[in-house]
């Protein structure tokens, strides 16, 4: 991997494209698209977070970039969320995405680069180490 002299706008391009990492309870793929949006796909590999699942969804879309050697990822939608409801009076009510688009107001998931290439990154948020590999 490289060493850590890249600028933001370097690690934003060698993001671009479809990635796949595991963490304690999740297997993760995200795609980050050049127009800073990314799709992210998390299945929950832990019994007692599977109801969370079920409650989001496994899919999410929203903005990212990159600050001083961060990752920011902001959500704006939830699409597969079961509280994303098509009621009979109203055409759709997306619960879900009114939340997320409020919630990434005030939170946003922080990522550390570590390091990085064209095929592999390590990335660090508060609690561990994330390792990931380039799949496209």
């Amino acid at each position: 991997m490289n060493n850590m002299n890249l600028s933001d706008t370097e690690i934003e391009i060698l993001l671009f494209g479809k990635w796949r990492f595991n963490t304690n309870w999740e297997k993760i793929s995200i795609e980050f698209k050049d127009n800073m949006t990314y799709e992210q796909t998390r299945i929950q590999t832990f019994l007692l977070s599977k109801p969370s699942e079920l409650i989001t969804g496994n899919k999410f879309t929203g903005v990212w970039h990159v600050n001083d050697i961060r990752l920011c990822l902001i959500v704006k939608t939830v699409p597969k969320s079961f509280f994303n409801l098509q009621l009979l009076i109203l055409s759709k009510v997306d619960f879900a995405d009114m939340i997320a688009s409020i919630y990434s107001i005030f939170i946003t998931e922080n990522y550390e680069v570590i390091e990085i290439n064209r095929s592999e990154f390590l990335i660090s948020n508060k609690n561990q180490r994330i390792a990931g590999i380039k799949i496209n």
